[in-house]
């Protein structure tokens, strides 16, 4: 590969984006850019550096040698550009997935984040999972997220960091006519036989239907199969109704019409949720979401377990090591 003078950053993020979504149009979607335009920007950088860094077909697309001993390189650049423009005021907007608009932790972290670090913009997303948004964190489309770090893919976690924030206990969301919905408590026990919603069929949030697998071994409660993902509020409680099956939540999920939220006991079950970012990211208002999150944690006691708390031995072995 020939050496090149004064490459253009742009050219770089064009390539990087291409590289990491194998796919034109949508490095073009990511990017806010015409793909007429992406393509012109990765073929100067190709005519600059004097090599092929895509091989392309009318089926995919895929890196050349030269684009895969590029990639390192051209991601460490950009990275450093972020750190100088930030070291002198001119940081780009913090992306920081929330899951959810109802999910309280998340929301507060970054409510407290904005207030420790008035100069930087914070900016909320909602991915619905923590696997979704990993694949987020990674292509550099989202820069930290919250949720079950335990519960993705090794590969995943070994290019990722987290901070545990809370142990959030965990509930069922019931329909108001529901047996169980009298009791201001349900023990597990008692969903002992029952077909319990946790996620399946969601390809963002395999971290949460595992937890549940995890949580109802042994206990005769079984997972609802793997079904399409009902998408809205009104959808959703429409397939509650039909099915009459219990949805797996937190404490503070928000109620739905027509339904109630009750702690699960005996034993009190604990979803750990963490703060995760890309490793090795370097934006400065990363330091600011962290103190939120360790700041909260203590005065609220998001950390303290009860006595009879579970969570999965896997949770537990990672947790260990990293904290």
């Amino acid at each position: 590969m020939p050496a090149a003078h004064h490459l253009d950053p742009r050219l770089l993020a064009a390539f990087v984006a291409v590289a990491e979504e194998l796919h034109f149009t949508r490095a073009a979607a990511r990017l806010y850019v015409a793909q007429q335009a992406l393509s012109r920007d990765v073929r100067r950088l190709e005519r600059e550096l004097g090599t092929e860094l895509f091989v392309r077909t009318t089926r995919q697309v895929t890196l050349t040698a030269d684009g895969e001993r590029l990639l390192p390189h051209a991601r460490r650049v950009l990275q450093a550009q972020d750190e100088l423009l930030a070291a002198f005021g001119q940081a780009r907007p913090l992306l920081v997935d929330l899951n959810s608009p109802g999910l309280a932790t998340g929301r507060r972290v970054l409510l407290r984040a904005r207030e420790l670090a008035p100069e930087h913009e914070l900016m909320a997303r909602y991915e619905s999972g923590l696997t979704g948004a990993a694949a987020e964190l990674l292509a550099g489309r989202l820069d930290a997220s919250f949720g079950r770090f335990a519960g993705l893919e090794p590969a995943l976690r070994a290019r990722l960091d987290h901070q545990l924030v809370r142990y959030e206990p965990m509930a069922v969301v019931l329909p108001e006519d529901h047996a169980l919905a009298e009791l201001p408590r349900v023990p597990l026990s008692a969903l002992a036989g029952t077909t319990v919603y946790a996620g399946a069929g969601n390809p963002r949030t395999p971290e949460w239907t595992d937890l549940a697998h995890r949580l109802f071994a042994g206990r005769g409660i079984t997972v609802a199969p793997p079904a399409p993902l009902a998408v809205g509020v009104e959808e959703f409680q429409r397939l509650m109704a039909k099915t009459g099956h219990p949805v797996l939540a937190v404490v503070g999920f928000p109620a739905l019409p027509h339904t109630v939220v009750r702690p699960l006991v005996d034993p009190v079950p604990l979803s750990p949720v963490s703060l995760v970012w890309r490793a090795g990211a370097a934006h400065p208002a990363l330091a600011a979401v962290r103190r939120a999150a360790a700041e909260l944690a203590a005065a609220e006691g998001w950390l303290r377990r009860p006595e009879n708390g579970w969570i999965p031995a896997i949770d537990e072995s990672i947790i260990s090591v990293h904290h």
